[in-house]
């Protein structure tokens, strides 16, 4: 937007800035950082993006922060998390580069004289990518408190003009985890011929989140692509796809180069929040402007007084760019994740974990029911035997709303060594033992309701907040810590369990007041940032700890918990035909490795379907399940050639680079594929589960190559057998699934 002069008359600010030289300069062979500085004093970033990245719309530029204060607010009423009237004022004061290892940092200090109040911007980057990560430190240098209404981690103008680019944004709901969607950004915004009023509109698209879980709703992603650039070369994403409907009429549609705008430009991000987040893409001038906030006082009843000497920081948010289509970016971005992550050996030795909840014991375990399971695990090969929901159940109504002394209950568990005896089986029976808990909450019928003090839980006006049965612990308080450290310990070191799954069943908008000394929406989010302490805590103490992020499966899927956690698990989902989009579109919010899918194989299945169910998994990380304990011979071992086949290729998982040589799959698409690029080859899964029983699957990588293709699962098919052709000259397959549902696994090695 232009910057105002006077409160009626607008000036093309971004016009003088894109003429003056950068003040600061900063980044290195895959991304370019440049800040100038108007004729008023003004700071504007005027580039951010890969040094051959498309060049900045004029007259688009933004300042490098923008703060909205209570009692300053913005110089544009509307929607929008910009033009914030402290933004406008702010000066750059000071700037400072770092190396730590591979991680380039760039400090920068602005002031704004007016208030006293300095902002610092934090923008990292791991060498070789085109990621950046960004975060603000706001702190109150004047004489008076001030209170924060809402603090952007970055704000970025000058991208390319609404006309010439497409909107992506990600459905996340219970059982139907990260559906992506695409829309022309025009169609969201539509023209309203800025040049005759002389000033930007005051709308926006924004997705936020809602709650205490961080992506009920929506994931805590988006991205900006140029139009025709889809999922990269090789889409066959079909063009006319509104709102997430892929129209399509047949596995392969469109499967040629999909050139777009400065060929196939792409920005993708990701909020690093496991509470409030907000992400709003608008216009600006004859562009395009994207401002990416955590929790807000509009959308969190988020505020933050600041006394003078105190300070804020912003959750993390990072942005990938490419020129190679939101395929490209993801690459980034998954490249950025691995970088940042907590490092742990479960990266990359993938072991196979078998759970008993999914269609199978749900939550109603036994040491009667878990023997034979345990003995059955151990049979086919998994490495972890997870004991999920009702261990600690011994209460005639249910344990719904009795949890948090996390107790084994005598009646499950009978007999002198009680659970121990089931746990003693697992380590004998080679597998390493682990427990489910959902540690942050205290069912209301608990007796450690009654023992804790009402400030170590959520409060509204001095009332504790009550959920689905539930009270909610607040973590900032020592005693509900202290409780939560003496459960893991005992567990982990008393009992020697290696593996945790750590749930969360409800979810708590807009969070704690404490008694009404603080905006619920801050509450939250202090409550969220001391929970991850705990949890770096808890895996200091116990390094050789896996710990599954969970919340009905996929709803706080963030990248604040997946840098901390091992896995994460992507649904709760129990149909095994709609699974599959949802285990093809996981490696959008994580890298393979840390995607935890259910494979739920059964007795009563058919051979097909059950290779249909392991399919499922065998690009992630397998989540065995299922009554392995009455199926027969040939059945066992149709399992464990899936985990065989598994074990050959995990070492590649933990490196592969995702793709959808498909596009990115619709909830009912026939046809759907997820690739995983490796340093010698490709790994494919296809799944059918309608349409013809042949498709083709573009792998553009090989295109012009003679190449080999290999069935790597199922190798002994019972019945119709897959069939896999490759087509050098086009690089593609032409895959045959003469059953539905059908799956195949494929390697594609150039020859």
């Amino acid at each position: 937007m232009p910057a105002e002069t006077s409160k009626k008359e607008a000036a093309p600010v971004s016009d003088q800035t894109a003429a003056a030289t950068p003040a600061v300069r900063w980044g290195h062979e895959r991304l370019t950082f440049e800040l100038a500085v108007d004729a008023e004093g003004a700071p504007r970033v005027t580039r951010l993006g890969p040094p051959e990245g498309p060049a900045p719309t004029p007259g688009a530029a933004l300042p490098p922060v923008e703060i909205r204060l209570l009692g300053e607010g913005s110089e544009w009423s509307g929607r929008r998390g910009v033009e914030t009237t402290v933004g406008g004022r702010l000066r750059l004061r000071a700037h400072s580069r770092e190396r730590d290892g591979d991680w380039h940092r760039l400090r920068i200090e602005l002031h704004d004289a007016a208030t006293g109040l300095t902002a610092e911007l934090l923008l990292e980057s791991p060498e070789g990518r085109s990621v950046v990560r960004s975060r603000v430190r706001v702190t109150n240098e004047g004489p008076a408190p001030l209170t924060l209404l809402d603090v952007p981690a970055l704000c970025l103008g000058g991208l390319p003009s609404a006309d010439d680019l497409d909107l992506w944004w990600a459905d996340n709901d219970w059982l139907a985890e990260a559906r992506w969607a695409t829309q022309p950004l025009r169609e969201r915004l539509p023209d309203l011929n800025f040049g005759l009023h002389a000033r930007d509109g005051r709308n926006r698209v924004g997705y936020a989140s809602r709650g205490s879980w961080s992506t009920d709703g929506h994931l805590a992603m988006g991205a900006l692509t140029a139009r025709g650039a889809g999922v990269g070369a090789g889409a066959g994403l079909d063009t006319r796809v509104r709102a997430g409907v892929r129209a399509r009429s047949g596995a392969g549609v469109g499967a040629g180069p999909r050139a777009g705008l400065d060929a196939g430009a792409a920005w993708l991000w990701q909020l690093e929040s496991a509470t409030g987040w907000l992400w709003e893409v608008g216009e600006r001038g004859t562009g395009t402007y994207l401002a990416l906030h955590g929790p807000t006082d509009a959308e969190h009843q988020w505020r933050e007084p600041l006394a003078p000497g105190a300070s804020f920081t912003t959750v993390p948010v990072a942005l990938a760019f490419s020129p190679a289509g939101l395929t490209g970016a993801i690459a980034e971005l998954t490249a950025y994740r691995r970088a940042l992550r907590r490092p742990h050996p479960d990266h990359r030795t993938l072991p196979i974990i078998f759970n008993d909840y999914m269609n199978t014991l749900m939550g109603d375990p036994t040491t009667e029911r878990l023997l034979p399971l345990v003995d059955a695990a151990g049979a086919v090969g998994a490495e972890y035997f997870v004991i999920d929901a009702g261990w600690y159940d011994d209460d005639a109504d249910g344990w719904w709303d009795t949890v948090g002394a996390w107790q084994p209950a005598a009646s499950r568990f009978p007999g002198e060594r009680g659970i121990h005896q089931v746990l003693d089986r697992i380590r004998e029976r080679g597998m390493v033992p682990g427990l489910w808990l959902e540690p942050e909450v205290v069912g209301v019928r608990s007796p450690l309701a009654a023992l804790l003090p009402d400030e170590a839980f959520f409060q509204r006006d001095g009332i504790r907040v009550r959920e689905h049965g539930r009270y909610h612990l607040d973590l900032r308080h020592p005693a509900a810590v202290r409780h939560l450290d003496e459960t893991v310990d005992r567990l982990v070191t008393d009992w020697d369990v290696g593996y945790l799954k750590l749930d969360y069943n409800i979810s708590v908008p807009p969070g704690t007041d404490r008694g009404r000394r603080e905006a619920p929406g801050a509450g939250l989010l202090g409550h969220t940032r001391a929970y991850q302490r705990w949890l770096e805590s808890v895996l200091d103490r116990h390094p050789g700890l896996v710990i599954e992020n969970c919340a009905s499966g996929g709803m706080r899927m963030d990248g604040a918990m997946l840098r901390i956690t091992q896995l994460q698990s992507t649904s709760d989902q129990r149909d095994h035909l709609r699974y599959p989009p949802i285990a093809a579109a996981a490696p959008t919010v994580a890298p393979p490795e840390q995607c935890a899918v259910w494979a739920y194989a059964q007795p009563e299945f058919s051979d097909r379907v059950n290779d249909f169910v392991l399919a499922n998994a065998l690009l992630g990380r397998v989540h065995l399940s299922g009554h392995l304990d009455r199926m027969d011979e040939a059945g066992l071992d149709r399992v464990r050639q899936a985990l065989d086949v598994y074990r050959e290729i995990r070492a590649e998982v933990a490196e592969g680079t995702p793709n959808w040589p498909l596009g990115l799959p619709g909830w009912d698409d026939p046809w759907l594929a997820l690739g995983l690029r490796t340093a010698d080859s490709t790994l494919v899964t296809v799944w059918r589960r309608g349409g013809a029983e042949t498709g083709t699957v573009p792998v553009p990588e090989y295109a012009g190559r003679q190449a080999r293709v290999t069935v790597l699962f199922p190798r002994t098919p019972n019945g119709a057998a897959p069939e896999a052709r490759w087509d050098a000259e086009p690089g593609r397959l032409t895959v045959t699934l003469p059953e539905q549902p059908g799956a195949v696994l494929l390697r594609i090695s150039p020859n």
